[in-house]
């Protein structure tokens, strides 16, 4: 999830820590081991407004760690939770912390890019590996980072795969892409409006401010337009508002929207019968209860019987985040550093995808799934070069 809130005390917060973690005793050779037990943290939004994509990855790691310590296994794995609620300037403290006092030996997330790029370095500087289950901006796999890991694919490949998916599925004769001016936003807007206009499909393009709640404007111009498909590029809590007002001005259009969208919160904020048929896109595969089968369909059994409810955007990407630090455990590699070189070479497969990290900490697996609102709830299509419309 590419995430980022301006936040003007995160460089100077930033340069302390690195200072702090540098001189800290939790990324050498000793850090996180404490006995029998070894600490990995989840750092994440996990009470604030999108914590509807923070808690599931959380969900998934943690259910992972808790299979694993059942079988009473030489090692333990102790999950330490760090609420950043999303933001830069509470995840680059809380990171610190997670080095210094708690000594992690590994890190599931950050779970967004913005709070991704301020405290990555920190981590790369402390030598603590870290996997993120929902991370996609591409310059995060750009700068360098040896410690830096993701399970996912980025924007630079959802973008254009949910306008690819839509000229196959759908055969628009026209689109509209709107967002709202965060950078996850805009930037993934202008993918799928970039791969409209290559493909040769006509597309016209708005934004609004990240704070409006009235989209009369923007609504105004879909109407205008009589486009058969709508991309939305934002979360899902601007998402459902503008999806509601698209319905109340009479546009039928397909309405279809990304990872930030992949939540209940679009349906609650649309209501029910305005988002029935709309389509979400992301770089995960969120399993239900009809929809699924193989290892998804155990994953999801085991998810809602631990939970009490269905798996949601990232849980399995949290769950294979957590897999990948177990299988370096279990392999005997106990300190940040002989974790990190584990994983260089780790190929399984996951919950979902094959995980095999690139030099960079990217994913191999490139697949993006289609997921669609039926009866009121978010069901998987399938592959984005698969799935076919309800």
């Amino acid at each position: 999830m590419s995430r980022k809130r301006t936040a003007v005390l995160a460089v100077a917060v930033l340069a302390g820590a690195v200072a702090l973690s540098a001189c800290g005793g939790g990324g050498g050779a000793s850090g996180g081991a404490a006995g029998d037990t070894l600490k990995i943290g989840f750092l994440g939004d996990l009470t604030g407004q999108n914590s509807g994509l923070g808690i599931p990855p959380r969900n998934g790691a943690k259910m992972a760690f808790d299979e694993y310590n059942a079988t009473n296994p030489p090692k333990k794995i102790e999950l330490v939770e760090y609420d950043s609620q999303g933001t830069p300037d509470q995840a680059v403290p809380l990171i610190n912390r997670a080095i210094t006092e708690d000594k992690i030996v590994g890190l599931v997330g950050p779970t967004f890019s913005g709070e991704s790029k301020a405290a990555d370095p920190v981590l790369e500087q402390a030598k603590i590996p870290n996997i993120s289950a929902s991370a996609t901006n591409p310059g995060l796999g750009q700068n360098g980072w040896k410690f830096f890991h993701r399970v996912l694919a980025t924007d630079a490949f959802q973008g254009p795969a949910v306008a690819d998916f839509l000229i196959r599925a759908k055969s628009p004769k026209s689109a509209f892409v709107i967002s709202d001016d965060q950078e996850y936003s805009v930037g993934l807007a202008d993918a799928v409006f970039d791969q409209f206009k290559a493909k040769g499909t006509p597309v016209d393009r708005d934004q609004f401010a990240q704070t409006a709640s009235d989209y009369s404007s923007s609504v105004a111009k879909i109407k205008a337009d009589n486009p058969d498909v709508i991309f939305f590029g934002g979360y899902y809590a601007q998402g459902g508002r503008l999806l509601k007002q698209i319905r109340d001005a009479g546009i039928t259009a397909t309405f279809v929207s990304a990872d930030g969208s992949l939540d209940v919160g679009l349906i609650n904020g649309a209501g029910a019968a305005a988002a029935e048929g709309a389509v979400v896109a992301c770089p995960c595969a969120v399993p239900g209860a009809s929809s699924v089968q193989g290892a998804l369909k155990t994953y999801y059994e085991h998810y809602k019987a631990k939970y009490g409810i269905d798996p949601a955007v990232y849980s399995t990407e949290g769950y294979d985040a957590a897999t990948a630090f177990i299988k370096a455990i279990q392999a005997g590699n106990t300190t940040p550093e002989t974790i990190n070189t584990f994983l260089a070479t780790l190929s399984f497969q996951g919950v979902a995808k094959p995980i095999k990290f690139q030099p960079n900490g990217d994913v191999e697996g490139v697949d993006i799934f289609i997921h669609q609102v039926k009866n009121g709830k978010l069901e998987l299509l399938g592959p984005s070069t698969e799935a076919k419309l309800g």
